[in-house]
């Protein structure tokens, strides 16, 4: 089972989950997520302790984002596409991936996974100027990956009459 697999094993992502994560506000509203957790490390500095409240709280939203929002009434969205996407890559064990499609997600998410170590540990340190590169450069990786899997799904959707049956 690949990193990310386990990842969406550990969130619960049913097929209820999806459907309301395919929600353009949920994807959104997710991207607010990292900044929050951040700002919530960082207040350690203010709070000590009482920092681990707004972490909570932000690991929370991060478990609970993809179940607040309704399904959307339209999935014929960029971020809904981009769900779609991740859910066929998640899916890459049992479903065949266009080679094209392979390698970039990969490199997308170790981007993504380094600016978020950085990220952290700028905040853990109170380091600015580390945190913020490191929160852009994880956003940045993310996006792209995001638009890559709107790529993915769109490529095969094309081959699959079945995947297009998902835009509604």
């Amino acid at each position: 089972m690949s990193f990310e697999a386990q990842i969406a094993r550990l969130f619960a992502m049913d097929e209820a989950t999806w459907a309301r994560h395919a929600n353009s506000w949920s994807v959104w509203t997710r991207i607010t997520t990292l900044p929050l957790l951040l700002a919530a490390i960082w207040s350690h500095a203010v709070l000590a302790w009482g920092a681990l409240l707004p972490v909570a709280g932000a690991a929370a939203w991060i478990w609970l984002n993809p179940r607040v929002f309704s399904p959307p009434r339209s999935t014929d969205s960029w971020a809904s596409r981009a769900t779609f996407g991740e859910r066929l890559w998640l899916e890459r064990k049992s479903r065949a991936i266009p080679r094209r499609h392979r390698q970039a997600p990969r490199v997308l998410g170790v981007l993504s996974g380094l600016g978020f170590l950085l990220a952290l540990a700028g905040a853990v340190a109170l380091a600015f100027w580390p945190m913020l590169a490191g929160l852009i450069l994880c956003l940045l990786a993310k996006l792209w990956f995001c638009d890559r899997m709107v790529w993915l799904y769109e490529d095969m959707a094309g081959a699959d009459s079945s995947l297009r049956e998902w835009v509604k």
